[in-house]
């Protein structure tokens, strides 16, 4: 009867329970039993989820930091958890137990492998700690210990292990304590003793005297002494272990160099580069000659070598050849062997003249390689009077006035053309406003310091040299190389008419009247030619527009003005320029609409 009784009870709780989770079963302390599949799953999601998704205390040797687990890749993978637990106990014994006692279900997790891997090495790059050897370091001409620090770094593989048992055995993240992850210590390779011995052995002796630099007997340096000062010691020396877990001293070649500046320059003997020269109308290479140098690296290792020995110290300066930049083999390959163009303009001012004469000067026997660019502007600098320029006539909105460098454009057309029949490549270059008769029309340019510029390229194989002949009234540019082409120039008509405006000034003692000039564009057509036969090869047009020069009327201070719309648009904006030129504080170079004649 007994036995019937509590067979007729097992049954009734089994069939009481149904489908829901067994009676008193939590999961990490969070009771979910009794409840349907999905109600234990939301309330594991709201209560024991976010825990073991939230970030935690962690320790590395002395450092101390946070990983977010949730981060890391390691998550509550509710599901499975609520598959474990689910599942009515059939032994009566265990039904009767779990009337009195919690049935507790481990929580089951999912894990990112490659997210707890960037997690832990997140981490490691503040836990991990370099190895600081032993050294030798210089206050001054006094050497410093360095006393050696063991590294530190994470054991990567370790701590995402131990990382994740602690996650497993504390879900819910209840604990005070840090997750201790294992570190691996990085030994030194010099001692605190090394560093001692390599102080007092080396450090100290290198110090005490300063190291004498003699010339070799024989060689163009023979008889320079330099002294290597202590200051220049200390500041080069360096202390690195080497294969036998000591510190080796060295002498850093670059260091020694910036200590010592030109110190050292009497031992060298600087190179010649070849040169192109002419000689009785015939292009000649001057060959070049090779130089001596201070041979830093050799020095250095030879300063090494007497650190430890007493004063007084002294070594021999090791040379090196230092070969020219340009050598007679180079030069002669450039191939600059006869005249590929030259060309002729004229001059009447003796100021202009004279910065013609200037400039000139300057560029004779400019080389340009292949392939390079020639900037005039670039060569030669600012032009100012302390370059030895000169005030010369220049043309300001219509007006005749003087400013520094003037007529340096003629030298800009002089070389223009040059290269215009040389056949070379026109990178850049502006035309005057303004038609100025002594030149060919279409086939000039003007230039303007750090505004206006002559620029070619040199398109050839061969080399060009530039020939500057000034004379008196005359200025002549030649180019030199190996001729490629035959070049013609043809022009058009002149078209595009454009009449000069009138236009008044105040007659206040600086104006100057002007008749003006006719506008017109032009089109001029470089040929190029196949040598000696006259075969066109291609074609190349330039294409010129002339403003017309104004008529400028210098007329009494108060005079009636001139009636609206008798001054052109372009003239009007001239005159607003010119106005502003003219204001206080404005120079010739501030000038930009400036035409150098």
């Amino acid at each position: 009867m007994v036995l019937t009784g509590c067979g007729l009870l097992y049954t009734g709780d089994l069939l009481l329970a149904g489908d829901s989770m067994p009676r008193n079963t939590a999961v990490d302390g969070v009771l979910i039993g009794g409840l349907s599949e999905a109600d234990a799953a939301a309330v594991l999601e709201e209560e024991l989820s976010t825990s073991i998704s939230a970030p935690r205390d962690v320790s590395a040797g002395e450092t101390t930091g946070t990983v977010n687990s949730g981060a890391a890749g390691i998550t509550l993978d509710v599901d499975a958890t609520v598959a474990t637990a689910t599942g009515q106990p059939l032994n009566p014994l265990s039904r009767l137990l779990s009337l009195f006692l919690e049935r507790d279900v481990a929580p089951v997790l999912s894990v990112d492998d490659e997210l707890l891997g960037r997690a832990i090495e997140e981490f490691a790059g503040t836990s991990d700690r370099a190895v600081i050897e032993g050294a030798i370091t210089f206050d001054g001409i006094e050497p410093v210990a360095v006393d050696p620090v063991p590294g530190a770094a994470l054991d990567r593989s370790g701590a995402a292990t131990t990382f994740l048992d602690a996650v497993r055995k504390d879900p819910a993240n209840r604990s005070d304590e840090p997750i201790e992850l294992p570190v691996d210590e990085i030994a030194v390779t010099i001692t605190a003793e090394e560093v001692q011995e390599a102080l007092s052995s080396i450090a100290g002796p290198a110090l005490a005297a300063p190291i004498l630099v003699v010339a070799p007997a024989s060689g163009a340096a023979g008889g320079a002494t330099v002294e290597i000062p202590v200051t220049a010691i200390a500041a080069s020396l360096r202390f690195s272990p080497d294969s036998a877990g000591q510190l080796e001293a060295t002498i850093d070649p670059a260091a020694l160099q910036t200590a010592m500046g030109d110190a050292l320059d009497p031992f060298a003997t600087p190179a010649q580069d070849a040169r192109l020269e002419l000689v009785d109308g015939a292009m000649t290479v001057v060959p070049s000659v090779d130089g001596t140098s201070i041979d830093l690296p050799t020095l250095s290792q030879t300063m090494v070598q007497v650190l430890s020995q007493p004063a007084p110290r002294q070594i021999e300066a090791p040379l090196s050849a230092a070969p020219a930049m340009l050598t007679t083999e180079a030069a002669q390959a450039l191939g600059i062997t006869e005249v590929i163009s030259s060309f002729t303009t004229n001059y009447t001012s003796s100021a202009s003249g004279e910065n013609i004469r200037v400039v000139a000067a300057e560029v004779n026997g400019a080389l340009v390689l292949p392939g390079d660019t020639f900037s005039l502007n670039g060569y030669t600098g600012p032009r100012t009077e302390a370059q030895g320029y000169v005030p010369a006539g220049v043309i300001i909105s219509g007006e005749f006035q003087d400013a520094v460098g003037g007529g340096v454009s003629q030298f800009a057309t002089t070389t223009f053309n040059a290269v215009f029949f040389a056949g070379l490549e026109d990178d850049y270059h502006k035309p005057h406003s303004y038609y100025i008769t002594r030149y060919p029309a279409g086939r000039e340019a003007t230039v303007f310091y750090d505004s206006i510029d002559l620029v070619f390229r040199n398109d050839q194989p061969t080399g060009i040299y530039i020939q500057t002949i000034w004379q008196p009234g005359s200025l002549t540019v030649t180019f030199w190389g190996t001729k490629q082409v035959d070049v013609e120039s043809v022009s058009s008509e002149r078209r595009n008419f454009r009449s000069p405006e009138r236009q008044e000034k105040p007659d206040d003692g600086d104006c100057s009247p002007s008749s003006g000039s006719t506008g017109f564009d032009i089109t001029v057509t470089r040929i190029f030619q196949q040598l000696g036969t006259g075969t066109t090869l291609r074609t190349e047009d330039f294409v010129t527009r002339y403003n017309a020069q104004p008529n400028v009327v210098c007329v009494p201070p108060g005079a009636p003005a001139t009636p609206p719309g008798l001054v052109s648009p372009e003239v009007a904006t001239d005159a607003r320029l010119d106005a502003w030129a003219r204001a206080p504080g404005r120079t010739a170079r501030s000038k930009k609409r400036a035409i150098h004649l």
